[in-house]
C-alpha cells in the first residue's frame, strides 16, 4: 500500500504491458497512476496526489479525503441505551467510549 498525504494507493502489475499501475483507494474522485519501476510508480503516485490537490484548489473544491472519521451506525435503542449508560459510567462521551471500544476490539 502507497500512502502519501493522508492518501493511499494501491497497485498491480501489467505483465503484457510491463508497467505497475494503480489507483488511490477509498475516493469518490478517480485519481490513478502508473510506472515502469517500483521508485517510477511511486513518484507517479505522489504526483497524482499533488496534480488532484492542485486541480481542486483550482476549482476552488475542497478535495476528498478517505476515511472522514465519521460513519453512522444503525442500532436498536436498547443497544443505544446501553452504550450510553457504559459511557457515562467510564465518564466518557459517547464518542470516545465507542472509539476507545472499537479500538480494543481490532488491537
Amino acid at each position: 500500500m502507497l500512502e502519501y498525504k493522508g492518501y493511499q494507493g494501491t497497485a498491480e502489475f501489467d505483465y503484457g504491458a510491463g508497467i505497475f499501475f494503480g489507483e488511490v483507494v477509498d475516493m469518490r474522485d478517480v485519481i490513478t497512476f502508473q510506472g515502469k519501476s517500483v521508485e517510477e510508480l511511486e513518484q507517479s503516485f505522489r504526483d497524482s496526489v499533488e496534480e488532484y490537490l492542485k486541480f481542486c484548489e483550482e476549482m476552488g473544491r475542497t478535495p476528498g479525503k478517505p476515511f472522514s472519521g465519521k460513519f453512522n451506525v444503525r442500532i436498536s435503542s436498547a443497544l443505544h441505551r446501553e452504550i450510553v449508560v457504559q459511557a457515562r459510567r467510564n465518564d466518557k462521551s459517547l464518542n470516545q467510549w465507542v472509539s476507545n471500544t472499537l479500538e480494543k476490539a481490532i488491537a
